[in-house]
């Protein structure tokens, strides 16, 4: 499943303006994988989005690429 992880990080290092520090951890569960994404706290903002537009997209895309995968994948933005 390590290709959710991947591609949450692939748009979260095309969004901030510094890649070098988006992490991203995968934590898997029994029915649910937990992508956990930490960015620098400058590049938050871009990240959640207006109104939280940005990170509702892609929560949606995520959701979308592990339905297409019979899994399912939730995205948590930590600080």
């Amino acid at each position: 499943m390590s290709q959710l992880r991947e591609f949450v990080e692939f748009m979260a290092k095309s969004i901030v303006d510094s890649p070098d520090k988006v992490k991203v951890k995968e934590v898997t569960g029994e029915k649910t994988t937990v992508i956990e994404l930490r960015v620098a706290s400058d590049d938050m903002g871009k990240v959640i989005g207006r109104q939280g537009r940005t990170a509702k997209a892609i929560r949606s895309i995520l959701s979308a690429a592990a339905a297409k995968m019979k899994k399912r994948a939730v995205l948590e933005i930590l600080e």
